[in-house]
C-alpha cells in the first residue's frame, strides 16, 4: 500500500515514482480525498458572519487543491502512455446550497468547474487521450457525517428526515452504490465521455420537492 498527502507535492511525487518502479505508471486516477472539517460546519442557527475563514480555507484546499495537485503529478504518466481516465468526487453540495456547510459546497462547486476545465484543456492538448469526469454523490452515511444524520439511538435526525423526504428512492446511499458509475467513467465504456458530472443521488437532484 502506498500512502501520500494530496496537498504535499513531494509526497505525491514519491508515490508516483514508486508506482512507476513497481507497475510502470498508472492510467486511472480517482480523486476521492476530501470532505469537511468540524470547525467549518456552522451550528444550526449560524450565519455567513460566523464562518471561520481558516477552517473555510482548509476545506477548500483539501477538496479543490487536493484534486488539482494529484492531477498535475499523475497525469503526465497517462499522457506518456496515451491513455488515461481521471474521476473526481464531487457532491450534491456543489449544485445546491446546503445549510451549515458553506466551505464544502463552495469547494465542490469549484471542483466541478475544475473538472470541466481540465477535461477541455487536456482533450485539446492531447487529442482525448486523457478524460476527466466526476461523480456527485447524494447523501451517504459515513463516520464523518453520522452525527449530523443519525441520533444516538440510530433514528434519523431532523436534517436526515428532510433529506430522505427529498430523495425519491427514500434512503441514504451505500458506498457500493458509487462503484458502477466510477467503474464506467474509469473504463473504455465511457471513452467518448469527458467533462461531465454524474449524479449518484437516488434522484435527489431531479426532484423538485413537489
Amino acid at each position: 500500500m502506498l500512502t501520500a498527502d494530496v496537498l504535499g507535492r513531494d509526497s505525491l511525487d514519491a508515490a508516483r515514482n514508486k508506482l512507476r518502479e513497481v507497475w510502470g505508471g498508472l492510467d486511472i486516477l480517482i480523486n476521492a480525498a476530501g470532505g469537511n472539517v468540524g470547525q467549518a460546519t456552522l451550528p444550526k442557527d449560524g450565519s455567513v458572519f460566523d464562518l471561520n475563514i481558516d477552517s473555510f480555507r482548509q476545506v477548500v484546499d483539501l477538496n479543490l487543491l487536493g484534486t488539482l495537485v494529484p492531477i498535475q503529478v499523475f497525469s503526465p504518466d497517462m499522457i506518456a502512455g496515451g491513455h488515461g481516465s481521471v474521476v473526481n468526487i464531487s457532491s450534491m453540495a456543489a449544485d445546491r446550497a446546503l445549510t451549515r456547510v458553506a466551505g464544502y459546497g463552495a469547494a465542490k462547486a469549484a471542483l466541478e468547474n475544475l473538472t470541466r476545465w481540465t477535461a477541455v484543456n487536456l482533450a485539446q492538448a492531447y487529442g482525448g487521450a486523457i478524460r476527466v469526469n466526476a461523480v456527485a454523490p447524494g447523501f451517504f452515511l459515513s463516520d464523518q457525517n453520522r452525527s449530523l444524520l443519525m441520533n444516538a439511538d440510530g433514528t434519523p435526525t431532523e436534517r436526515c428526515q428532510t433529506i430522505l423526504a427529498r430523495t425519491p428512492v427514500g434512503r441514504l446511499g451505500d458506498p457500493d452504490d458509487l462503484v458502477g458509475a466510477v467503474c464506467w467513467l474509469a473504463s473504455d465504456a465511457s471513452r467518448f465521455v469527458t467533462g461531465v458530472v454524474v449524479p449518484v443521488d437516488g434522484g435527489f437532484s431531479a426532484f423538485s420537492g413537489v
